[in-house]
């Protein structure tokens, strides 16, 4: 009965503990680009400076995160090994992302900042971020309290996003920007979230409670690398599910990586309101995905599932090209195609992520060793080097479209509002004028790029993960059998 109660308790406090972290997730993810560009003005070296240095941050990331990983997995206290990085990682990343959206910094000054904050920011997201992660294992090994775990702890995750996709657009961009310019506006919202995240991490590292006493210790070893190459060799299907979700990650967030919000601002008007509208819609019917995916799992096992959902998503990709075939209703094909293409697009994240968790149990299958932090470390890092992929990628089409030409002149604009020199409204007509000059083949290409990507890279990760990924529901049952068994012997 005990064992129920805490069931029940964790199944809450450990989802409401990432809504806050995945607002800053999505403030740093799908808008610092958006921010960068539309209040910095950078020129063609700094905007390159700025991918080099978001690419190289996550080079060290993939030392960062195993380093981060083995950390956690040696570390012995009486909050657990967890917990106390949560409370580091989140005070840190809170310091660093307002410091960065509050700078009045602009050229190569605010890209020696940036370079500062991003790998600061990326040491501190990587402590709470696999520690948070790396807990699941430790609140159950039962296959079905996993996926409700995971599932709703997506969901939560899918709260913060969305909540951050709302408020961050509409209250930064356009007539409704708080402060009337972009730069005042983003710098009040990053300190809104920055205290909206520690808030909700409270209930995860107050509320949640571990089984600890089925921790099995772990062997050290004399290098940190040594360990986390032992872990990779071992397990070939934690090297497969890490191919896979990374290829699966650049399609799922190509479009919110801020292709999404620059081809909306110059295709249909520079208001926030209607990326908040896109991006609010195109992830609402997700929600219905992870509140019943532990009753669609029993029902469906998952790589039938992963067709059923390539078939959905052609489905919504091409209403997504009618869009610009039928201008009269564009917008509404556009918001409406993206709600049922993300709606296959995040069910493959959810997938992936209770595929890379499965891992666990095969490492311990395997080698007698769980490595539960190593494991969860890889989740991170695929995101992480996804972000950085799809910012080279986003960084490439803005140069190629010429659309910082545009960008610049609207943030000169924004500047000139956030000093004083030009009126809010002033501001607006003249950004409308620049909207109205936009050639259309350049908004196409854009387009195009938002539905070629994300479906490329939907059915390659499909057929990687039907051909190389071998630990379905069968087989991870007999896993853990065997694995019961041996404990019993």
């Amino acid at each position: 009965m005990d064992e129920q109660k805490t069931l029940k308790r964790n199944l809450w406090f450990f989802p409401l503990g990432t809504v806050g972290r995945d607002m800053m997730y999505s403030l740093v993810t799908n808008f610092l680009l958006t921010y960068i560009l539309f209040t910095k003005g950078l020129d063609a070296a700094q905007l390159a400076a700025i991918t080099a240095i978001m690419v190289a941050a996550r080079v060290f990331d993939a030392l960062n995160d195993p380093i981060m990983g083995n950390i956690i997995e040696n570390t012995h206290t009486k909050w657990g090994k967890f917990k106390p990085w949560m409370v580091i990682g989140t005070v840190l990343s809170c310091i660093v992302v307002f410091m960065v959206f509050s700078t009045n910094l602009r050229g190569w000054a605010f890209v020696g900042l940036f370079g500062v904050f991003y790998f600061c920011y990326s040491i501190a997201y990587t402590m709470h971020d696999i520690s948070y992660w790396g807990i699941v294992p430790a609140l159950s090994s039962d296959a079905g309290a996993r996926d409700a775990f995971t599932s709703r702890a997506t969901l939560f995750a899918g709260v913060g996003g969305t909540l951050a996709s709302i408020i961050i657009p509409m209250f930064t961009t356009g007539a409704t920007a708080i402060g009337g310019n972009a730069s005042t506006a983003y710098a009040v919202v990053a300190l809104g979230i920055c205290i909206v995240m520690p808030a909700f991490f409270l209930f995860t590292i107050l509320g949640v409670k571990e089984h600890r006493a089925a921790e099995k210790p772990q062997q050290k070893e004399k290098g940190v690398f040594k360990k986390m190459i032992n872990a990779v060799k071992h397990n070939d299907q934690l090297r497969w599910i890490a191919v896979i979700f990374l290829i699966q990650q650049i399609g799922n967030n190509f479009v919110l990586g801020g292709i999404g919000s620059t081809y909306i601002y110059l295709q249909y008007g520079y208001e926030g309101g209607l990326y908040s509208l896109f991006s609010t819609v195109g992830v609402a019917a997700t929600a219905f995905l992870m509140i019943f995916y532990p009753a669609i799992s029993k029902r469906i096992n998952r790589k039938p599932l992963m067709n059923i959902m390539v078939v959905i998503s052609t489905v919504g990709f091409a209403l997504m090209i009618l869009s610009r075939i039928i201008p009269s209703i564009g917008f509404v094909l556009l918001t409406i195609g993206y709600m049922v293409s993300n709606f296959g697009l995040y069910s493959y994240y959810l997938i992936m992520m209770i595929s890379i968790i499965n891992t666990v149990e095969y490492n311990e299958y395997k080698t007698g060793d769980r490595n539960e932090a190593i494991v969860a470390s890889v989740r991170p890092l695929i995101t992480k080097m996804s972000s950085a992929l799809v910012v080279m990628m986003t960084t490439a089409t803005y140069m190629i479209f010429g659309v910082t030409n545009y960008t610049n002149k609207i943030s000169d604009f924004e500047s000139a509002a956030a000093a004083g020199a030009i009126t809010e409204a002033q501001k607006l007509a003249e950004i409308e004028k620049v909207i109205q000059g936009v050639d259309q083949s350049q908004t196409l290409g854009l387009l195009a790029l938002m539905v070629v990507v994300p479906y490329a890279m939907m059915l390659l990760s499909n057929f990687l993960y039907q051909k190389k990924y071998k630990l379905d529901e069968a087989e991870y049952d007999r896993i853990c059998k065997e694995l019961e068994a041996r404990k019993q012997a």
